[in-house]
């Protein structure tokens, strides 16, 4: 039995649904409230002792770290391969998880302004301080913080964006030489890629998704979104129209 504990516009929990969803995999979906900081719970800390989403538990065994999940996904169950064959084209696509997770901080300056940053601004500084000790991550904490009494710039927004555009670009110059990110199939690399490309495209730099900007890339996310596993993965907006 497979159990997933999960937020539906966490980037994370996004990659691991589209995999289960490329191996066809049924799993019972446990949603977690950010918001409330479910996932600092007790009882998840008992799961996830890192206090983070997703987490998958497998016939009573807990996994976490979204990249480790999939690699588990495709090794432990039959389907379509998500891995390539090729000792060097697996490299490639860790390398290319690695990428993505280094950029995931530059994500989350845009997420916090939606919803999270807005609950936390309204926190006494007695309440932010008793939710701060639930939270087992230094790292985390620093995050909340951050959210609640001193918003993100404007200027690092930007840098931010620009990190993430530039990523585009690697992307780029991959695809001019293969169908996809690790090779000539489809792999856990693009499922890493997805949840970044999704809010580039919708949100935070719309205009570098395109032909005119990054044409390769363009026609790689148009793949991707005719995937059906696409659409069972429930990868919608993140935000709100």
């Amino acid at each position: 039995m497979l159990v997933l504990h999960h937020a539906w516009r966490s980037s994370a929990s996004r990659r691991v649904r589209l995999c289960l969803e490329e191996k066809g995999l049924s799993y019972e979906s446990h949603p977690i409230d950010l918001a409330k900081m479910e996932h600092h719970a007790p009882e998840y800390l008992k799961i996830n002792p890192n206090g983070v989403i997703p987490a998958l538990v497998h016939d009573g065994r807990p996994l976490y770290e979204s990249g480790t999940i999939c690699e588990y996904i495709d090794e432990a169950f039959s389907g379509p391969p998500l891995r390539p064959d090729d000792a060097y084209a697996r490299a490639t696509m860790r390398n290319w998880i690695r990428h993505a997770d280094e950029r995931i901080g530059n994500l989350i300056i845009f997420n916090w302004v939606h919803g999270l940053a807005k609950t936390a601004s309204q926190w006494s500084d007695a309440e932010l301080a008793e939710r701060l000790k639930k939270i087992p991550s230094k790292e985390r904490q620093q995050a909340w913080i951050r959210a609640a009494r001193k918003p993100y710039t404007e200027e690092e927004r930007a840098e931010a964006r620009a990190k993430l555009v530039e990523m585009l670009g690697r992307m780029e110059k991959t695809l001019q030489e293969t169908a996809w990110l690790a090779g000539e199939r489809y792999s856990i690399a693009d499922i890493a890629l997805v949840p970044f490309v999704k809010r580039i495209d919708e949100e935070i730099a719309p205009d570098a998704v395109t032909p005119a900007m990054h044409p390769r890339v363009s026609e790689w996310w148009t793949a991707i979104q005719a995937r059906p596993a696409f659409a069972r993965a429930k990868i919608g907006p993140f935000v709100d129209s």
